[in-house]
């Protein structure tokens, strides 16, 4: 029997296995980006929505896979495989207020989900790209899956969040009790210096949907 949640899990599902989030693959797929929104899958009366045969339809055509790949996912599903998920914010989002605790976590309820394998940080989130501000290394649609209990090293990409709520992303050149130095992302760029007291924190990028 098919279930309201495995039939969206199995979207999301596709979706990662593609690089993409939910709204990135709505819009690969010519849909309205907001079609598979977490807010779009229960009316306002509380009733489950299902999504269309030709929303489906059209999320195949636009990746390339079989309709039986879609069918495994919800089989899995229904088997009862575990599917692990990350929190998801958008990087427009990000910076806004109470979305993160003090050491870099995700707080409060206002987040979306991704399934995604487990990773060791349980503080992990994955942040949406929109955009060409960051182009050529991450562009509008792309995943960072984000470890704040992860060390950074020099050269690692990471993503800062300033006291400012601003959040920039860029490899790290140092950080001492004093300051926090970024290198460019790209040509042409200069690299960033931040005074310590100007930083809420630094969480490093695991991994990136390119």
């Amino acid at each position: 029997m098919l279930k309201h949640g495995d039939i969206w899990s199995a979207i999301d599902a596709l979706a990662l296995d593609h690089g993409l989030t939910a709204s990135a693959l709505a819009r690969k797929a010519g849909l309205d980006p907001t079609t598979f929104n977490k807010s779009k899958r229960i009316t306002r009366e509380g009733k489950p929505r299902w999504p269309s045969t030709e929303s489906v339809a059209k999320v195949l055509e636009a990746t390339g896979a079989p309709l039986a790949t879609f069918v495994g996912y919800i089989d899995k599903l229904a088997a009862g495989s575990p599917s692990a998920t990350m929190p998801l914010i958008a990087i427009s989002q990000a910076g806004e207020p109470s979305r993160f605790d003090t050491n870099g976590r995700p707080a409060g309820d206002n987040w979306d989900e991704i399934p995604f394998p487990t990773i060791d940080d349980p503080h992990a989130f994955a942040l949406e790209i929109a955009g060409s501000s960051l182009e050529p290394f991450f562009r509008d649609g792309d995943i960072l899956v984000v470890s704040p209990a992860a060390a950074a090293r020099r050269g690692d990409r990471v993503v800062v969040m300033t006291a400012s709520g601003e959040v920039v992303i860029r490899p790290l050149i140092r950080r001492t009790a004093r300051r926090l130095d970024l290198a460019a992302l790209g040509p042409g760029l200069p690299p960033l210096g931040f005074a310590a007291e100007d930083v809420l924190w630094v969480a490093r990028i695991l991994w990136a949907s390119q």
